[in-house]
């Protein structure tokens, strides 16, 4: 009985010593606990900055007003005021992965256009030939005969037989017998008119002896591309029996939007490829664009020419057809992966220092090769531009921009109905707004060519005379009379009593 009451004993003093050394650590924890907590509450209470709102870092555009959790189950962020004033956006590192933003650099380079079509292969106009005879008569021998053969010029095509040249040959054989000259130039004169060549009437001159058939050869050297003339057949005067194209020299009339006929000139060179012929170009100029445009197609003709040795190109044949045009040597280029378009406004991304993107306004120019723009305001060489992933930051920039005018308060000036202004004083003289601006849009000084309008300074592309600006450019805002002020109600009525 002594032995367990002892034992319990003991046991009650243990108990006793944990529960004191349990209280002097928790003190001692505590003593250490408040100093950090008095600083980390000094450093949140005497920091000057406010927060204004908090912002989810995953979820652009959403916003509460308390410290929570957003629909991804992120802990949202403080946006202190003054943060975002400016048109600059803050996207964290994990958030620019997550939307894939790609930037590029913004480069100065020759602006060059490229403009791809297709054409076809067509006979110069100016290389063919017609053969026919101006007398009535018989194809008695058929020297060439078939379409396509390839002729020389001064090559016999085909010998006919004809009365009438037949008798103005006995014609001329008198006139020499008789020795008179006016009857020997006027016969010779005949045959002249009959294409009889000057070799020939050689040839009758010294034999006097009239040949039954003339030689007909042909005028150019060429191919053959249309026959007609068939061995016995008739042939009535005027009649064609051969067509000669020589091919040495070849014309492509390719079709060109109307969009691009700006970047064409003539003399111009333009490089052609063909199917057939994968590892090969042929280069040319363009010598020729046509005033019309195909309503269907809306495109103009544009003709080009093309030495052709070899004869590799064939008319009727298809072809590609590039045409590189330099509108300015030096420009300040953007990719057009990184403009955003809205109507008549165009908006880039410019990526700045510190994971922040800011929205610019700029003015484009023609498009370029390797789909580039030219940037005529906006930028600066050297700048970088998101290219892909804009849209995110777009929409959170109008979304923050609605937030703002959401936030801010509206103030309205108050008016006291005690406090009386004065009337304003009649103006005597109407008053006139002229707005001076830089000039929009320039004519050319010739009174002929002042109906076009262009929207740059520099030459009149049609006469070479420097453009002026055009009379638009001032704003005047016609001059209106300043209304003369009401008299109060007080002392209308009492002048009434009075």
């Amino acid at each position: 009985m002594k032995v367990a009451r002892l034992c319990l004993l003991l046991a009650l003093v243990l108990i006793a010593l944990v529960a004191s050394c349990s209280k002097q650590v928790s003190t001692s924890s505590e003593k250490e606990k408040e100093p950090s907590e008095n600083a980390t509450s000094q450093s949140t209470t005497v920091g000057p900055r406010k927060i204004k709102y908090y912002k989810s870092t995953m979820m652009l555009g959403e916003i509460s007003q308390t410290p929570r959790k957003d629909s991804m189950g992120m802990d949202m962020v403080p946006v202190y005021e003054g943060e975002e004033t400016g048109t600059a956006i803050s996207v964290d590192p994990v958030t620019v992965q997550t939307m894939g933003v790609r930037t590029a650099e913004v480069t100065r380079g020759p602006l060059q256009r490229v403009i791809r079509t297709v054409g076809v292969i067509d006979y110069n106009e100016t290389a063919l030939a017609d053969v026919t005879t101006k007398f009535r008569g018989w194809i008695e021998k058929l020297y060439v005969d078939a379409t396509g053969k390839q002729v020389k010029k001064g090559e016999p095509l085909f010998d006919i037989y004809s009365p009438d040249l037949y008798s103005a040959q006995n014609e001329y054989v008198i006139a020499l017998a008789s020795g008179a000259a006016g009857l020997k130039a006027s016969a010779r004169r005949k045959l002249a008119l009959f294409d009889v060549s000057d070799d020939q009437i050689a040839g009758l001159e010294r034999t006097r002896t009239p040949q039954r058939t003339l030689r007909v050869n042909a005028p150019i050297d060429g191919i053959v591309v249309e026959k007609m003339a068939v061995q016995g057949q008739m042939v009535e005067a005027g009649m064609k029996l051969y067509r000669l194209a020589d091919l040495s020299l070849v014309w492509l009339q390719a079709q060109v939007y109307e969009q691009d006929l700006a970047f064409l000139q003539l003399g111009q060179e333009a490089e052609v490829s063909l199917s057939y012929l994968p590892d090969r170009k042929f280069k040319g100029r363009i010598t020729y664009i046509y005033p019309t445009v195909d309503e269907k197609t809306r495109t103009a003709r544009v003709r080009m020419e093309f030495h052709n040795p070899g004869l590799f190109l064939k008319p009727g044949m298809f072809a590609t057809v590039q045409v590189r045009a330099e509108l300015e040597a030096s420009a300040l280029l953007v990719p057009d992966s990184a403009v955003l378009r809205s109507g008549e406004k165009n908006t880039v991304f410019v990526a700045l220092e510190g994971g922040k993107f800011e929205p610019r306004t700029v003015s484009l120019g023609p498009r370029a090769q390797d789909n580039m723009y030219q940037v005529l305001s906006g930028l600066k060489e050297g700048e970088r531009v998101v290219t892909s992933g804009q849209f995110m930051l777009d929409s959170e920039s109008q979304l923050r921009e609605a937030i703002q005018k959401m936030l801010e308060p509206v103030t309205r000036p108050v008016s006291n109905p005690e406090h009386k202004h004065p009337a304003p004083e009649p103006s005597a003289t109407p008053t006139m707004a002229v707005t001076e601006t830089a000039p929009k849009s320039f004519v050319c000084p010739m009174p002929e060519h002042a109906s076009i309008q262009y929207d740059h300074p520099g030459k009149c592309p049609i006469c070479g005379m420097t453009l002026i600006p055009s009379a638009d450019n001032l704003n005047v805002e016609h001059p209106s009379a300043t209304p003369s002020p009401t008299a109060p109600a007080e002392h209308s009525e009492h002048h009434h009593t009075e």
